[in-house]
């Protein structure tokens, strides 16, 4: 085909400006986290990392009732209000070690999937300590393979549109969970199909027009590119919930085994807090047993429990890593030509070891959030304020 130019010389058209350079980092501070080297702000930083926070916050409610909600092989069942505390504790701890090791915008905590296997799969046919040692046998060999460099060889050999995929699923698995949480979507009850709109395919009670509202007010915020778009509309949807529950007193969806609510509100009724502080209770820490299932007669059963969970925590962080990446933007820095982010092998062993966190503190594996994105599309370019 013959090529045709617009440009009055016959040559190629100009290109664009090129992008700005990165200013000079001010202190060491800078330097260290390269705010400056990627063209952020701490303000950014602040509102980015706000943004992550309160976009994965629904975990410290939602791990407990899953958890909470299994027993083991004896009928044992876990201290809800200890799961709530060690899963805030663990998420904040491997969160700050992602920061400040990896300098990378993703934030860490229990993962969803992960924990529904082992509440409800892992739990029942060995005790609650043989359950959360196999996660810590799952955490520490996955962190293996960070160090023998096997786990940044294979990332780097999938293909980039694989990983971007396996965070669409990962986003796609989350919208669905946001939905029925929501009550928009909810189950049937049937085989197929398995899920419908709201409550006989019609969309009834506040809770779902709290959603709908509030996911409207977002994305009229997100589409006008107003700052702090997604913390404003978060900060919207819970307050008018809570107002809209204070004046009605909808209740919750369950009251009871034989009782429930389809207008209720799912996971929690938003109201005021009791304590706005509390000494929280860190009993289940160190409540796990390494050899425990293994001297139970379960080998092969643990086995491919262990090799389940390993491989979920693979892929998982492969497309959540790139997905939050690619939020950035090709001037972000968050990931090179090849779609690889900086210092990719910190990545994976800050992940890894939060997996063994995890399963020491009886919370499930940890894992990286996707719900970072957020944060990094309000700004969000390093890992100190997440």
């Amino acid at each position: 085909m013959a090529h045709t130019d617009a440009s009055p010389a016959g040559h190629d058209a100009p290109p664009g400006p090129p992008p700005e350079p990165a200013a000079q980092p001010r202190n060491g501070f800078d330097r260290y986290f390269e705010i400056s080297a990627r063209r952020s702000t701490v303000g950014r930083e602040i509102r980015g990392g706000l943004a992550t926070f309160f976009t994965m916050s629904y975990i410290v409610v939602l791990n407990p009732l899953i958890l909470g909600g299994g027993a083991d092989k004896n009928g044992a069942n876990l201290n809800m209000t200890q799961i709530a505390a060690a899963t805030a504790l663990v998420a904040g701890v491997m969160t700050i070690l992602m920061g400040v090791v990896a300098r990378f915008p993703l934030a860490l905590a229990a993962g969803l999937g992960v924990n529904a296997l082992v509440a409800y799969e892992i739990a029942p046919t060995m005790t609650w300590a043989d359950a959360m040692g196999l996660v810590v046998i799952e955490g520490v060999l996955i962190t293996i393979l960070v160090l023998t460099g096997l786990r940044e060889a294979l990332f780097r050999a999938v293909p980039a549109q694989l990983k971007i995929a396996i965070g669409v699923g990962i986003g796609l698995f989350l919208t669905l969970i946001g939905l029925v949480d929501a009550g928009f979507v909810r189950t049937t009850g049937t085989a197929a199909p398995p899920i419908q709109l709201g409550v006989g395919n019609r969309l009834v009670g506040w809770p779902s027009l709290v959603f709908v509202i509030g996911l409207i007010v977002t994305l009229i915020l997100v589409v006008r590119k107003v700052r702090g778009a997604i913390l404003i509309g978060i900060a919207f949807g819970t307050v008018l919930a809570i107002i809209v529950e204070a004046i009605f007193k909808i209740g919750p969806t369950f009251i009871s085994p034989d009782q429930s609510n389809p207008h209720g509100w799912n996971l929690n009724v938003p109201k005021l807090p009791d304590k706005i502080f509390d000494v929280p209770d860190l009993g289940l820490l160190g409540n796990f047993s390494v050899l425990g299932a293994w001297d139970s007669g379960v080998t092969l059963v643990a086995i491919m429990f262990v090799f389940t969970l390993l491989v979920t925590d693979f892929f998982d962080t492969m497309g959540t890593m790139v997905a939050v990446g690619y939020e950035a933007g090709p001037e972000g820095g968050l990931l090179d030509e090849n779609g690889v982010p900086p210092r990719a092998r910190e990545i994976l062993l800050v992940d890894s070891l939060a997996a063994v966190a995890g399963g020491a503190s009886s919370v499930s594996s940890n894992t990286s959030y996707i719900e970072s994105a957020a944060g990094v599309a309000e700004g969000a370019r390093t890992g100190w304020p997440t």
